[in-house]
C-alpha cells in the first residue's frame, strides 16, 4: 500500500507571528519555518503504517518555495521513502492545492491520502475535504485512531458529543487532529540518511494547474490586547463592577 502526505511550510508554532506594517499580511523576515504541526502527525502515522507493515512506501509532497525542501527532508528524516515538491512562489490558495494534489494523485496512484486537517498559518480546514471531492473518493476527518486492514480504513473521529467511528474503502482521504499520536523526533542518523533520499523537483505547469490565486485578502490585523484587570477590595465591591461597569449582573 502506497501512503502520500501532504506538508506545509509554515511559521513554526512556537514564534510570535507579526503583521507587517501596510497589513496585507504576515511578515516572514527572519522567522523560524517548520512543518506544520497537524502534517507531521500525520506522517509519523503514515511511517507507523509502514513499520506495521500496512504501507510500503511513504511519500512527502509539498507545494511552496524551494526552501519547502527543508520540509520535505524532515518528513524524510521522520521516516518517508521520497518526496516531491512543487515549486512555486505564489501563496496558492486551497483550492489549487487540493487541484495539485490530484495531479500528483494520478500520477503516483496511492491507496491512502494521510494529511494534516488544517495548516496553522490559514487555518482554512478546506483541502482534505476539496481534493477528496475533486477525486470522488471517501473521507473521514478529524482522526484520532485509524486502523487499516482489508481494504479499508476504521477511522475514530472527535465530535461534539462524543467519539464517531467510520469505516472507508481505499483508496481513501484522512485528515488528521492532533491527538492522533506523538511525532517522534527524528535522529541524526536518520536526518544524515535524508539528505540521500530523492526529491523530485516540479512546478504547477507539469500538472497542468493555475495556481493563481482567486482569493484576495483585504487586510491583516493582530487580535485586540487585552486591557489590565482591576483589583477590588471585597466581594461587594466587586458585585458592584458587575452591575454598573461590566453590566452582566
Amino acid at each position: 500500500m502506497k501512503v502520500l502526505v501532504p506538508v506545509k511550510r509554515v511559521i513554526d508554532y512556537n514564534v510570535k507571528v507579526r503583521v507587517k506594517p501596510d497589513q496585507t499580511g504576515v511578515d516572514l523576515a527572519n522567522v523560524k519555518m517548520s512543518m506544520n504541526p497537524f502534517d507531521e502527525i500525520a506522517t509519523e502515522e503514515a511511517v507507523r503504517m509502514k513499520e506495521k507493515g500496512v504501507a510500503t512506501e511513504v511519500i512527502a509532497v509539498s507545494i511552496g518555495p524551494v526552501q519547502a525542501q527543508e520540509t520535505i527532508r524532515t518528513a524524510l528524516a521522520m521516516g518517508a521513502d521520497r518526496g516531491i515538491l512543487i515549486q512555486t512562489d505564489v501563496d496558492v490558495d486551497p483550492l489549487a492545492v487540493a487541484k495539485l494534489l490530484k495531479a500528483v494523485i494520478a500520477e503516483e496512484n496511492p491507496d491512502l491520502v494521510v494529511m494534516g486537517k488544517q495548516a496553522i498559518d490559514g487555518d482554512n480546514n478546506a483541502v482534505g475535504q476539496m481534493l477528496a471531492a475533486l477525486l470522488d473518493w471517501p473521507q473521514a476527518t478529524f482522526a484520532s485512531k485509524i486502523e487499516v486492514a482489508d481494504g479499508k480504513a476504521s477511522v475514530t473521529r472527535e465530535i461534539d458529543g462524543g467519539l464517531q467511528t467510520l469505516e472507508v474503502s481505499l483508496p481513501a482521504v484522512i485528515t488528521a487532529d492532533l491527538r492522533l499520536n506523538e511525532p517522534r523526533y527524528a535522529s541524526l542518523p536518520n536526518i544524515m540518511k535524508a539528505k540521500k533520499k530523492e526529491i523530485a523537483i516540479k512546478t504547477a505547469a507539469d500538472y497542468g494547474v493555475d495556481v493563481a490565486s482567486k482569493l484576495k485578502v483585504l487586510k491583516v490585523t493582530e487580535p485586540p490586547k487585552r486591557s489590565a484587570g482591576v483589583k477590588v477590595e471585597n466581594a461587594a465591591e466587586l458585585v458592584a463592577k458587575l452591575k454598573t461597569e461590566a453590566g452582566v449582573l
